[in-house]
């Protein structure tokens, strides 16, 4: 008595040509492999963890202050850009109220001018943003480092064999995230 795979096997083999055959065969031999071993066999000892990459740069303690360092290191480069920005703007609602009156030649002088204010604002803009990026880059990736030993001193404690960080979904007890936040002081 043959089983249900072996005859859907058989069924399979009969309308692949005979080169495909050899591959079906290997195939249903490496599936019919798996299907054999008991699942806790293929798992057996095997203990995985978690690690939200994000809520530890959002939510531990160095990535708070690091931030607030942050924040507090541009503050006064932020202050000046908005400043510019508001004095742009004036300088804007000024023209269009005067535009009907000016002459032509001082209509293009105050356009040139605030063009050049308007691309004075843009490269200040630009600047910021990447002395910014680049500056919390440098602090994040200490927190990071930081991180990352913690991770594997928690799992060389807890004898994880393997600690994944960021993926698609995950199941809550395999989530380490908040022992990771515990060492890194919150």
């Amino acid at each position: 008595m043959k089983s249900q795979i072996a005859l859907k096997l058989y069924a399979l083999s009969q309308r692949v040509g005979r080169s495909q055959r050899a591959w079906v065969l290997a195939s249903a031999l490496a599936v019919g492999a798996v299907v054999a071993v008991p699942a806790p066999v293929q798992a057996q000892g095997t203990k995985i963890g978690f690690v939200s990459t994000e809520r530890i740069l959002r939510d531990s303690k160095p990535a708070k202050a690091a931030q607030s360092k942050i924040e507090s290191e541009f503050k006064k480069r932020d202050d000046e850009l908005q400043r510019l920005a508001n004095k742009l703007r004036t300088e804007a609602q000024k023209f269009d109220k005067d535009a009907p009156v000016l002459s032509e030649s001082e209509r293009i002088k105050r356009q040139r001018s605030l063009a050049d204010l308007d691309s004075d604002l843009q490269r200040k803009r630009r600047e910021f943003q990447e002395d910014f990026n680049r500056r919390r880059n440098e602090e994040f990736s200490a927190i990071v480092e930081k991180a990352d030993a913690a991770i594997k001193q928690i799992a060389e404690q807890q004898g994880y064999d393997l600690i994944i960080q960021d993926a698609v979904t995950v199941s809550p007890r395999v989530d380490i995230t908040d022992q990771v936040l515990k060492a890194l002081g919150g």
